[in-house]
């Protein structure tokens, strides 16, 4: 299992430093649904892994604030690991998920702007400027820590701003998905409608990309295995983003499995800050990780996460809705719930059901309200 690299490293460090190979195995490797056979595609994950955004420490950017820091080692990991989860769905929203980036060649205009947006100045839309100070909101200081939902909700704010992408953000708290909650904010409004001023065949037509957020708590302390393998199937979903996680007060972007071990990108390297050429070109191999990713076991995982999930389409979130219904089921407890109706319902089984098991309902809740509730017929 690869070591974690400490907030002191370097990128010419790492650079010559020894990694861990990725191991030779029989089992499959899940990366953000995409299946890989280990024995036979080593290069193939290889080239996934490479193409995607690998935002670390910086040093020496413009002051945060004006007068702030100028680097965001040892306190900025979950805001970098924040940047990776938004910068896939940027590159499947822009580029699409088979999108590969190689070393030296020329990159398409849509790959510098989904750059730009993460460069480390204050007028970049996810900059480590705007997330630390968007998080002054969230109750959050500037120089202090973040956990997942609130890094979620910095980035569901600051997406509002993004009229490039033109994505709607969505953080489902309380293990809950409210579809008609999704409807409501993923839908082009009437201003949409009369500047682009053709007519709208179906409600798809009118559907903003989506990235899902949902924060999760899979245990107190450590997390509950009882949650492993539903976690797992997270990740074999063709909309999945990954995960945000990592230990206290230390984060990593999960981006896949192999056997019981989680694949990971690791924020906790101090790299130089990069400026944009005079043509607006990025010098971006900085932006990719170009060695076997780390791993480790997936019981070392801090039971706070954030999963996340991208839908392109309308189509593409009822497939997920679809998808993840069954996922809920797979394990012994329910991961989350996704519901149809405007009744918020919480409902944890003790077991999975399987032929005549019965379930044990722990918690079950819906608001006050005059109309009859279905929950209760």
């Amino acid at each position: 299992m690869s070591s974690c690299f400490p907030a002191t490293l370097t990128y010419d460090t790492l650079r010559f430093g020894e990694f861990e190979d990725f191991p030779e195995t029989s089992e499959p490797v899940w990366i953000l649904g995409k299946e890989f056979n280990a024995l036979t595609e080593k290069e193939e994950i290889l080239s996934d892994v490479t193409s995607r955004l690998w935002f670390t420490y910086r040093k020496n950017f413009q002051p945060i604030g004006g007068t702030g820091p100028t680097s965001d080692t040892g306190w900025g990991c979950m805001l970098r690991c924040g940047q990776m989860i938004l910068g896939e769905a940027l590159v499947c929203r822009h580029l699409g998920r088979d999108w590969r980036w190689v070393r030296g060649q020329k990159q398409k205009e849509e790959y510098i702007s989904i750059l730009n947006a993460f460069i480390d100045k204050k007028d970049s839309y996810y900059s480590i400027h705007q997330i630390a100070q968007m998080g002054v909101g969230e109750g959050k200081s500037i120089g202090q820590w973040y956990g997942p939902n609130t890094v979620a909700q910095v980035l569901k704010k600051l997406a509002m701003f993004d009229s490039w992408s033109r994505l709607v953000v969505h953080v489902a708290m309380d293990n809950t998905v409210v579809i008609e909650e999704i409807s409501e904010y993923s839908l082009f409004d009437r201003s949409d409608m009369i500047l682009q001023q053709t007519p709208f065949k179906s409600n798809t037509a009118l559907w903003k990309p989506l990235v899902l957020l949902i924060p999760l708590r899979l245990g107190l302390s450590d997390i509950n295995e009882a949650y492993i393998e539903t976690l797992k199937q997270c990740f074999m979903l063709p909309q999945s983003l990954g995960v945000i996680g990592g230990k206290p007060n230390s984060a990593h972007y999960f981006i896949g499995y192999v056997g019981e071990e989680l694949i990971y990108l690791d924020p906790h390297t101090t790299q130089p800050a990069v400026e944009p050429y005079e043509d607006g070109q990025v010098p971006d191999e900085t932006y990719h990780c170009q060695h076997p990713p780390c791993r480790m076991h997936i019981c070392e995982l801090d039971p706070s996460i954030a999963a996340g999930f991208f839908c392109k389409t309308e189509d593409e979130f009822d497939d997920w809705c679809m998808r993840i219904r069954r996922v809920s089921l797979y394990g012994r407890l329910i991961l989350l719930t996704v519901i149809a109706v405007k009744y918020r319902i919480s409902i944890l089984l003790e077991e999975q059901l399987h032929n005549e098991m019965s379930c044990s309902i722990f918690f079950f809740s819906c608001p006050a309200t005059e109309e009859a509730c279905p929950c209760l017929s």
